[in-house]
């Protein structure tokens, strides 16, 4: 019988067999975000419209083109986020977290939607992780972004990243900037996109950023921002590569990134691999200084990233990055008759509140077909209680792998037993640890 409602194209299940990966990425960015004085926010997944389209750029694919938005019931003008920069600098506005101790560092964990094609590490409904910094206009504050995206990986064990960096410059030295792009595209710009035809006057840097295969081919050779510098900025920069020079993080100067938003200025940054096709940028970010005051808030300095953990697990996957397993099923208590199954119960749940996952029946299986089940969890034990059982208050318990067996009494003893087990399991881990060493 077919399916008559499926998920919608660009979205996907992540199912359990896949879930952990996730868990576990997700976790060890929260602890990495500690490390660096990340502490986690988390914001509304629809916004007013105006706000993307104030801070992300009325000129951009994501706002021209990609983003989905509706009108409420109340009539107002609403916007599934497309990313999470806007909305954590909207909420550290409107809460006051700016007037705290500077500088303010949130991360979050998100999902984010783009009506873009679908394609290999791009979906319409995916998620990001990222950070946001705030109160800092040193450059030392961009390298510890950037360093914190570099420990990440290197703790989750992707290597051959490359580092890309650029500065875009400040609204000043761009004005310069944005004139000698507009001259170069306007001798070609009947070669250039509608949508390219509209940034010109508007956002010539836009037109750098274009997916249309004729317009990069043109902006090849177009004027490199580098030299339209102001001395402020070109300081800046110099500072940023002095101090990734002094972490020993590697880089290469790509003076062609500009990012996807409006909102960036002088620093931007990308995590480039060559693991997944088209879609190789695995982190990005930057500064976006005017930012909180575009929104209403006084001006203040910031910077942050983000990444995209479908594209992470992609890269993980491509490198063969060993992602722990779930712990498989300490015990499974088969049982025979109501009040075997009664007394399972009562034990798997004491063994739970230990802190052991256990299993007993629910199904009303026989006990061969409970077996078979113990063997599909992969129970590492298994146990089968019946009248016999219940009344000498001990029981036979099994080694799944090895087939080995010992006699046990119910209650302390089982406890005892499993908590036995696991010291054995990470004493024998340490000796191997200590060989390989």
């Amino acid at each position: 019988m077919a399916l008559e409602i499926k998920s919608i194209k660009g979205t996907q299940d992540v199912l359990p067999a896949q879930s952990y990966k996730w868990q576990f990425v997700e976790r060890l960015f929260l602890d990495t975000a500690r490390l660096y004085g990340f502490k986690e926010m988390r914001t509304p997944v629809f916004e007013e419209t105006r706000l993307f389209t104030r801070s992300v750029g009325d000129t951009t694919d994501v706002v021209q083109k990609e983003m989905y938005t509706f009108t409420d019931k109340g009539g107002r003008d609403l916007t599934l986020r497309p990313e999470g920069t806007a909305g954590i600098n909207r909420a550290v506005l409107q809460s006051g977290l700016i007037n705290e101790a500077l500088p303010v560092k949130v991360s979050y964990n998100i999902s984010c939607f783009r009506n873009e094609k679908p394609q290999a590490g791009r979906f319409r409904q995916f998620h990001q992780l990222g950070v946001e910094m705030f109160g800092s206009a040193s450059p030392s504050a961009d390298v510890e972004v950037i360093s914190f995206v570099n420990d990440f990986f290197a703790i989750l064990g992707i290597e051959g990243l490359s580092l890309e960096i650029n500065s875009i410059g400040c609204p000043t030295c761009r004005k310069e900037y944005h004139t000698a792009l507009k001259q170069y595209f306007e001798a070609r710009k009947d070669e250039l996109c509608e949508t390219c035809l509209t940034r010109l006057d508007k956002n010539p840097m836009r037109i750098l950023d274009c997916k249309s295969p004729v317009c990069k081919e043109i902006a090849k050779d177009a004027p490199a921002v580098l030299d339209y510098l102001c001395d402020d900025c070109k300081a800046h920069f110099e500072g940023l590569k002095k101090r990734l020079d002094a972490l020993n993080i590697a880089y290469v100067v790509n003076p062609r990134i500009v990012r996807g938003l409006d909102y960036y200025n002088k620093t931007v940054f990308e995590f480039v691999s060559g693991d997944i096709g088209a879609q190789s940028t695995v982190c990005g970010g930057g500064r976006y200084d005017g930012l909180l005051k575009s929104l209403g808030g006084n001006d203040q300095p910031a910077l942050g990233f983000a990444m995209g953990i479908e594209r992470l697990l992609m890269v993980a996957e491509a490198q063969g990055v060993e992602i722990p397993a779930p712990q498989p099923c300490d015990l499974y208590i088969a049982s025979i008759g109501e009040e075997a199954s009664i007394r399972a119960l009562q034990l798997v749940t004491d063994l739970r509140n230990e802190g052991f996952y256990a299993e007993c029946d629910t199904m009303g299986r026989s006990v061969k077909a409970q077996m078979k089940y113990a063997d599909k969890i992969e129970a590492q034990f298994s146990m089968v209680l019946g009248e016999n059982e219940l009344a000498e208050n001990k029981a036979n318990i099994k080694n799944m792998q090895t087939g080995e067996s010992c006699e046990i009494m119910l209650d302390e003893s089982l406890v005892k037993f499993l908590y036995d087990d696991q010291i054995k399991k990470m004493t024998e881990a340490l000796s191997m640890d200590q060989i390989e060493k």
